[in-house]
């Protein structure tokens, strides 16, 4: 017998696996793996390699607006992964509610996160981390919808 649902599940996984995903990226990201000392370890040798007399509070600058700017770009990647399979569930258009549930969903995880790094020993949390990740989900989703209006109009 041929199971009538296997298309939707199909259909769902194929949509939503990558933003299921990402947040395991961003999880996993707000662990001691990517606390500040273990990722000073890895871009002040590369800053070091390409810029050799480089000061030290001038790496510790590039390196805390790495850090920000990462915040930033989790939470746009997630957006635009959340619109993308709101889009495909509505035949392909974006409707408000798409971008109120985008933002929702982002806003939501990005104060879970933070609450998460509350707990791991060698990070803290903080609320410019989350209006960070906030203002990168807006800027996914406000691109989101840019890119799909420019793609009807073509």
């Amino acid at each position: 017998m041929v199971n009538p649902h296997a298309g939707t599940a199909r259909r769902l996984v194929k949509e939503w696996l990558p933003a299921v995903l990402w947040t395991a990226v961003i999880f996993i990201s707000s662990t001691d793996l990517f606390s500040d000392t273990h990722t000073a370890a890895v871009i002040g040798p590369h800053l070091h390699y390409l810029f050799p007399d480089i000061s030290p509070e001038t790496l510790e600058r590039i390196h805390f607006l790495i850090r920000k700017l990462s915040h930033f770009s989790e939470y746009f990647i997630l957006t635009v992964l959340l619109m993308r399979a709101l889009r495909q569930e509505n035949a392909g258009r974006i409707e408000r509610r798409h971008l109120l549930i985008s933002f929702a969903i982002a806003t939501l995880y990005a104060i879970s996160d933070e609450f998460h790094q509350s707990f791991v020993r060698s990070r803290g949390s903080s609320t410019i981390d989350v209006c960070i990740d906030v203002f990168g989900g807006i800027s996914g989703i406000f691109w989101s919808h840019r890119r799909n209006r420019s793609k009807k109009s073509a």
